[in-house]
């Protein structure tokens, strides 16, 4: 039985109002900053799962609105990136960025090693690697197409959504413990400041949400779908293939770093609140879409596969933010705490790289560094850089 497209984004509306109510009630999934799409989307996939193994009827989705909700999400990031923001992290940004790109090699390895391990071939091993992990759901579902159609990897969403989920759920506990165990090995302490914060300071005031503000923004983002589009059809002719995500980041880069300097008085939508709102609407509807449509019960012979690949990934990134990460970031409090970023950056996401360094700062005090360096790798760096890293590693291992 297959949903419309309508029908499917009804329901995925429905399953974001669960998800928040799931979240108010349950303090675990508070706890470990489950985000409210995958509280809900997980449920009803077990729903649909529990369907089929009592009726063996299939539920499947029409998942069109699904794949433009992603391009749209990742083009609000790219508007976002302003080289001069990404400038004003220095040496410390430039480090972790190429500790972050040594790491993903050696996930990439690793989820091979793992994989092969049980018999499952070098392109699950990929799959399990940073496609799901350092690059999350959009990341895996993103490039699923190429996985299957290719590869021939059928259930490479059940498989990327698989690990980019329980993923999430290790990078959230990961942070805390790295951080007590450099805190209190090396008798750390935050530096001295005269207003202690968590996060950025965000002092530049931004307009109310209206109509205008939010048809602004909304066209801005549809010329770098356009742009971006262009620039996949241009690098196609050359002989390099990207996904239409990945070449929309770009082209929404492209914008944000010209448009706004050369028509000033032009209102950019860059850190605006209509922006961040068709943002989250995205990410949130594309989750949504994503979880409650997976047909877990063609995952159930991978079971073991997929937990032999994450048990290694964990032991990885923890060894790595503990034994390399802390050490090149300079073996202070700052470093401590961008390490427990790090473990939200290595298996899970942005936002749970945020929270974990949240935590500790909340505990500890404050490491302002950390949240300009971190947010500028995992929201910029690590998708470009992952892009490359995958196509480069199924042209090897192929």
């Amino acid at each position: 039985m297959e949903l419309s497209g309508i029908q499917t984004f009804n329901i995925a509306i429905l399953v974001l109002f669960l998800g928040k109510l799931l979240n108010t009630k349950v303090s675990f999934l508070r706890k470990y900053n489950i985000p409210e799409p995958v509280s809900s989307g997980l449920l009803i996939c077990l729903v649909t799962w529990a369907i089929y193994a009592v009726s063996g009827v299939e539920i499947s989705f029409n998942l069109k609105a699904r794949d433009i909700l992603l391009v749209y999400f990742f083009a609000g990031i790219g508007l976002n990136s302003d080289f001069r923001s990404l400038i004003a992290g220095g040496k410390p940004l430039i480090i972790l960025i190429g500790a972050t790109v040594v790491f993903m090699f050696l996930q990439n390895l690793t989820g091979i090693g793992m994989s092969n391990l049980f018999g499952q071939g070098n392109v699950v091993g990929i799959l399990g690697g940073t496609t799901s992990l350092i690059g999350g759901h959009g990341t895996a579902i993103a490039w699923t197409p190429t996985f299957r159609d290719e590869y021939g990897v059928a259930n490479a969403s059940e498989i990327g959504i698989a690990c980019a989920t329980f993923g999430l759920v290790l990078a959230s506990v990961m942070g805390g413990p790295i951080a007590r165990i450099l805190i209190n090995r090396n008798k750390l302490e935050p530096k001295v400041v005269s207003q202690p914060d968590v996060g950025i300071v965000h002092e530049q005031s931004h307009a109310q949400i209206n109509t205008y503000s939010f048809l602004n923004a909304w066209l801005i983002l549809n010329v770098s779908l356009t742009l971006g589009s262009l620039i996949q059809e241009g690098l196609d002719h050359a002989g390099l293939q990207l996904p239409l995500f990945v070449c929309c980041l770009f082209g929404a880069i492209i914008l944000t770093n010209t448009i706004p300097r050369v028509f000033p008085k032009w209102k950019w939508p860059a850190g605006s609140r209509s922006l961040a709102l068709i943002s989250d609407i995205s990410l949130g509807m594309f989750l949504s879409m994503s979880l409650m449509s997976l047909q877990l019960w063609t995952l159930a012979e991978l079971a073991g596969p997929i937990l032999g690949i994450l048990c290694a990934q964990f032991l990885l990134a923890f060894s790595f933010a503990l034994f390399v990460v802390f050490r090149l970031m300079g073996r202070d409090y700052e470093a401590a705490v961008i390490c427990s970023g790090f473990g939200g950056i290595s298996l899970g996401s942005t936002p749970t790289a945020m929270a974990n360094m949240t935590a500790v700062t909340k505990r500890y005090g404050a490491a302002h560094k950390a949240f300009i360096v971190v947010p500028l790798v995992c929201g910029f760096f690590v998708d470009i850089a992952n892009a490359v890293i995958i196509k480069s590693f199924l042209n090897w291992f192929t």
